[in-house]
């Protein structure tokens, strides 16, 4: 069975409205054949990426710029699953409530040195999140599990 691992980091009310939402999108009943572990950004370690097939990643936008936490993430990462992690799907929610250019550019950059590929289009959230913004992070999650089948 096919594994995504969701990596998130969820310090606000909205980045958890968006994290159970790309969650529940992941584990839609039509997708029973993956299964989905998901991890915090500062305790997810490189043998939980080894054991993955793909990946979900979630951040807030601080200052411009992904989380510390996912930064951690990949700090730690890094190097370790750097051969063994090429092409693998992802990909991407931000929450902010401005300048979110930033965070996602940083994601992207880590991802593409990583060799990662992404399977859609990040989805970027200003402010509360509205039920379309739901909805899209629901299919963002479903869309990299599907990717996995």
């Amino acid at each position: 069975m096919p594994t995504l691992l969701v990596v998130h980091h969820t310090p606000s009310p909205a980045t958890h409205a968006l994290f159970e939402a790309a969650l529940s999108g992941a584990r839609h009943p039509e997708l029973s054949e993956v299964t989905v572990e998901r991890r915090p950004a500062l305790s997810a370690s490189p043998a939980d990426l080894l054991a993955a097939d793909g990946v979900l990643l979630g951040t807030p936008a601080n200052i411009g710029y992904m989380s510390g936490a996912l930064k951690h993430f990949f700090d730690t990462v890094y190097y370790p699953t750097l051969d063994a992690g090429r092409n693998t799907p992802y990909g991407l929610y931000v929450h902010g409530n401005e300048g979110t250019e930033g965070a996602v550019a940083s994601v992207e950059r880590v991802a593409t040195g990583l060799g990662w590929k992404p399977v859609a289009a990040p989805v970027v959230v200003l402010g509360q999140p509205s039920a379309d913004d739901l909805d899209r992070c629901r299919e963002l999650g479903s869309t990299v599990a599907a990717s996995l089948l």
